[in-house]
């Protein structure tokens, strides 16, 4: 008599053909690589998050100085000053 394992004999009982139990298999590797890929790298740490802080306020004061500079200032003054001089 041939000697299965318990494993090997428990998708006959549950009716599974072997096609069926090929697919389980392979979406089932899918379904667990893509689960262990998006636990790796994701989001920031905590020096990213600083490093990005820093990169924005330096990026926040440069913005500042820009518009606030005399000529960029009188520029937008005058915008300013024709946008409320118009005629509806």
């Amino acid at each position: 008599m041939k000697r299965t394992s318990r494993r090997a004999t428990a998708g006959r009982e549950c009716g599974t053909t072997p096609r069926r139990r090929q697919w389980i298999r392979r979406y089932r590797k899918r379904w667990a690589s893509a689960v262990r890929g998006r636990s790796g790298d994701a989001g920031m740490s905590t020096a990213e998050y600083a490093v990005g802080t820093i990169a924005a306020c330096a990026f926040a004061a440069v913005l500042y100085k820009v518009v606030t500079s005399g000529p960029v200032s009188e520029a937008l003054q005058k915008l300013v000053e024709r946008a409320l001089d118009a005629t509806f």
